[in-house]
């Protein structure tokens, strides 16, 4: 064969090797949504996307009520809330969402106390109490008798709460308002309420910052924020009447009773916030990664449902060391069928046996 046209097959051949490649190299999926679960989420990303190079996975931070509004207005792959998507919200995009549970994680009230060594026990009415401002000041004697033998300031109680749409709020005012009608009545539950005292902070981060500089400052935020900015945080009285630590044991605790009899066909909205059990923290929640049921985008489908399926499997590894704990098994289960379920032009996006032996890329 003539030497230059042996060159040009060889050249050929190599880009045709290589076009799959520059094809994968384009796949470029976009979320956004919940700064709750955000350090893991960012942790599944830089470990997915070692093996994965080819897939590009952007997720923004900006509060679950963007994820929301940007799911709805389809200017994402994904969207991420800790907040379930209401009824009227789903009707509006003609149901064409799967609430995919990822992981669980605990909302805590983190206090800056100078002096205070002791943790804090908080009861019910006291968290009620001090975001309804019917207590403002550290002294007063309901928190007094839930903490005998700490000294606490003569200082006044400075209440930090978010400023933006945010799940780690619907999980925080939907406990007070199971513990609190008093708050069910005058507040209620949701992403955004009308807040009756207190000054606001930009996401999970901007709670914990505020709450960290200011003395005298109480907030909520997602446990792990509590930890990586090293604020202290309160024990809460659950139902069975003991103070509890957030940890991975009780947050799994609160949700060990409500899943054992989800039915087969759940939507995964279910709150498990002053839930039963001795060991129960009661302010936890599962958080959720929204995902069309029928999706139209051909090259970011099928990435990113195995995205998915690594992170409520393999993904779920990383969850403890960030402090989230694991998905239970009958949620694991349920969360395959719906995976298995989602379509691209009527057929199933991933083939039935998806996830089994051999029938998995990874």
């Amino acid at each position: 064969m003539h030497t230059t046209l042996r060159s040009a097959l060889v050249a050929l051949a190599t880009l045709a090797a290589a076009a799959p490649l520059v094809a994968q190299s384009e796949v470029r999926i976009t979320g956004a949504g919940a700064t709750f679960p955000y350090p893991i989420y960012s942790k599944w990303v830089l470990e997915y996307t070692k093996t994965r190079p080819n897939i590009e996975i952007n997720y923004q931070s900006i509060g679950s009520g963007g994820g929301i509004r940007q799911f709805m207005d389809r200017t994402v792959q994904f969207g991420a809330t800790d907040g379930p998507m209401s009824d009227s919200q789903i009707t509006a995009i003609r149901g064409n969402v799967l609430h995919i549970p990822t992981v669980l994680g605990a909302v805590v009230p983190v206090y800056n106390l100078p002096g205070v060594t002791s943790q804090l026990r908080f009861t019910p009415d006291i968290l009620a109490g001090i975001y309804l401002g019917q207590i403002t000041r550290w002294s007063d004697t309901r928190i007094a008798a839930a903490n005998p033998g700490v000294q606490l300031p003569e200082r006044d109680v400075l209440v930090v709460h978010r400023s933006d749409g945010s799940g780690t709020t619907y999980v925080w005012t939907d406990y007070l308002a199971k513990v609190s009608t008093d708050w069910a009545r005058r507040v209620g539950r949701g992403t955004a309420v009308n807040w009756p005292v207190g000054l606001g902070g930009q996401g999970n981060p901007g709670v914990a910052s505020t709450v960290s500089r200011t003395p005298g400052a109480i907030g909520y935020v997602e446990l792990v924020y509590a930890l990586q900015n090293r604020i202290a945080y309160g024990l809460v009285r659950n139902r069975a009447g003991s103070f509890v630590n957030a940890t991975l044991q009780s947050t799994t605790a609160a949700a060990s009773g409500a899943v054992a009899s989800l039915p087969d066909d759940t939507d995964f909205r279910i709150s498990i916030t002053d839930a039963e059990g001795a060991d129960a923290y009661p302010i936890a929640s599962f958080t959720w990664i929204l995902l069309p049921k029928q999706m139209n985008d051909a090259a970011i489908a099928r990435p990113l449902l195995e995205w998915l399926w690594w992170a409520t499997h393999d993904g779920q590894q990383f969850a403890a060391q960030l402090g989230y704990a694991r998905l239970p098994a009958r949620v694991v289960q349920l969360i395959e069928a719906r995976l298995r379920g989602v379509t691209l032009n009527g057929r199933p996006v991933l083939p039935p046996n998806y996830g089994t032996a051999g029938a998995r890329r990874g």
